[in-house]
């Protein structure tokens, strides 16, 4: 059974899998090497994924769904005709289609995966991303950082000992990882990052910077009709582009809206100066993590084998100078920026699939030693955040620490966890409050409670508690209400598997009513031309049936039942018959 390998991102994602010895990217239903990831609702309810979604999305803004991965692991939904959609809900739409795609091209059934995260990813979005994978119905072997994906699919052909800065930056996202390649090893020593930094960013400096310059030239605000914005948005995003190989760009959008003296038309020459100007700030947000992981590593950027450039917002100029700048090293171009994430994961599945069937791929053999991004901490007296686990720690972590009581007789304690750097509480992301109830009463510090922090190899952290004075187990109780349980889980994956049979329905009947109106047309065509000729009752017989198809062609699809498309098949059946006959 293939493991694929999929880089589930911001405004694109990508799939892989080991084919021979090589990690191959897995083009899907459309051809393409990526998909973007983008999910839209038409009006007839009908799901679209990927590119179908992208080309809509101008005229439909208001049911189309952009950069979900930005709102994983918050309680962020949306609405759409009513029903409302949870970020992982909608990233398992995206990953059925990954799936549904890469089934069609490998020929066979794909259950297992391997899928990346950027690097800076909390807890509560790695369980969010796992949740997604539950949800499309593949079992995810691992989530794994991007950076280190890149690493594993540079240091397959690169293992030669060395120090390899990673510097991510996608359409959502930056992260910074240093990494040590050593004789089968690759070891990250620390990462960085920025969740909400990308390309998205860029796009919509650079949009905002064309919808001034029409409202000024037109007196149009384009920010107040969805639609105007979204080709604005989309022009900006091709602009930005064109401006990695080109040294300006003109960005024409006919009939963008309509004033008092008629329609307006957008008409704008960009510069590549002009768009360094708009973004400089964006690129120089990178500078502090960079720093940090140098620093947290314990190297300076002179010791750095290697710089690798990951995501397609490093395409930039502006980026690449940068981080040439902030390294003394000029970046290798010997990866490609888009797809080496889903290759790296593709290794790490074969890797483990080897670990399952004794068959070890080329690059199986290589050791992967990740770290957990921010430290752990628990809440202490006086709102106090005390680090239990540092940022940078290998994975995987056991951790143990005993806790008691604070007031006399208490029969339960409740520990509140976080993540994050800052020393207060408040300034942390929760990531569960734990009830230890069934405490024999006693005063206070006397009851023992061992608790264990254990953080799996996909960085996400599970919690279990042991009365030390009696040794039974205690029970706890995670409200994290930002994490799926597993009954909201199956009901979404149901809910899934519901909508992807209805697709099928859907296209099945488009298919037969495509082959009812081309027996329709040429049961007229053949009245047309030889209707004096046919016997008047074959012709008589073939107008009654071909007005009977009609009746159900003609109705909007919404309406269609499934009465109807059996009435349909049947007089299309009656019309095949009769034309047989002519």
């Amino acid at each position: 059974m293939t493991v694929i390998g999929i880089d589930l991102g911001t405004t694109n994602s990508c799939m892989a899998a080991v084919q021979g010895s090589q990690p191959e990217i897995i083009p899907n239903a459309e051809g393409e090497r990526t998909t973007p990831s983008v999910e839209a609702f038409t009006k007839d309810g009908e799901r679209l994924v990927g590119t179908v979604a992208l080309r809509q999305a101008a005229m439909n803004p208001g049911r189309t769904v952009t950069s979900v991965k930005r709102h994983m692991g918050s309680a962020w939904s949306t609405t759409v005709d009513g029903q409302s959609f949870s970020a992982p809900q909608l990233s398992a739409m995206l990953l059925r289609k990954l799936r549904t795609d890469a089934e069609r091209f490998l020929g066979q059934a794909v259950s297992d995966a391997v899928i990346t995260v950027p690097a800076y990813f909390t807890d509560a979005q790695r369980q969010a991303t796992k949740d997604a994978g539950a949800i499309a119905g593949l079992n995810v072997l691992r989530i794994i950082n991007e950076p280190t994906a890149a690493a594993l699919a540079y240091g397959l052909d690169h293992g030669q000992a060395q120090k390899v800065m990673v510097y991510d930056l996608g359409g959502g996202t930056f992260d910074v990882s240093i990494i040590e390649i050593g004789e089968d090893v690759i070891e990250v020593l620390a990462t960085a990052g920025d969740n909400h930094l990308g390309g998205d960013d860029f796009d919509e400096r650079l949009a905002q910077h064309l919808a001034d310059g029409f409202k000024r030239e037109s007196g149009i605000d384009v920010t107040r009709d969805a639609q105007a914005l979204q080709r604005v948005r989309e022009a900006a995003r091709q602009a930005k582009c064109e401006l990695s190989s080109l040294d300006s760009t003109t960005v024409n959008l006919p009939f963008l809206a309509a004033g008092a003296d008629g329609p307006a038309h957008l008409e704008a020459t960009v510069t590549r100066a002009d768009f360094d100007r708009l973004t400089r700030d964006l690129v120089e947000r990178t500078t502090g993590p960079v720093q940090q992981a140098l620093g947290d590593a314990g190297i300076a950027a002179s010791e750095l084998g290697s710089v690798l450039l990951v995501g397609g917002s490093t395409r930039i100029p502006a980026v690449a100078d940068h981080v040439r700048s902030l390294t003394g090293k000029q970046p290798s171009s010997s990866i490609n920026p888009d797809e080496c994430v889903a290759q790296g994961a593709a290794i790490q599945g074969a890797t483990l699939e080897g670990a399952r069937t004794g068959l070890v791929p080329r690059g199986g053999g290589l050791l992967l030693l990740d770290v957990v991004p921010m430290s752990f901490a628990i809440e202490t007296v006086g709102g106090i955040a005390t680090r239990v686990i540092e940022r940078n720690t290998t994975l995987p972590i056991h951790y143990e620490q005993v806790f008691t009581t604070a007031a006399p007789f208490q029969t339960k304690v409740e520990v509140h966890v976080l993540q994050g750097e800052r020393p207060m509480a408040a300034d942390n992301k929760t990531i569960g409050k734990f009830q230890l109830k069934g405490i024999k009463r006693a005063p206070a510090g006397v009851p023992q409670i061992l608790v264990s922090f254990d953080i799996d190899a996909n960085g996400i952290l599970n919690v279990s508690a042991k009365d030390l004075g009696t040794g039974n187990q205690q029970s706890i109780t995670i409200t994290d209400s930002e994490r799926m349980s597993d009954d909201e889980i199956a009901a979404a994956k149901a809910d899934a598997e519901r909508y992807a049979a209805d697709d099928a329905a859907r296209r099945d009947a488009i298919e037969k009513a495509n082959e009812a109106q081309a027996v329709v047309n040429e049961a007229n065509e053949l009245v047309r031309q030889r209707g004096k000729e046919l016997d008047k009752q074959l012709r008589r017989d073939i107008k009654a049936a071909t007005t009977e198809a009609n009746r159900y062609l003609l109705k909007k699809p919404a309406k269609v039942t499934n009465d109807d498309r059996a009435k349909l098949a049947e007089a299309t059946a009656r019309l095949k018959e009769l034309l047989a006959r002519a």
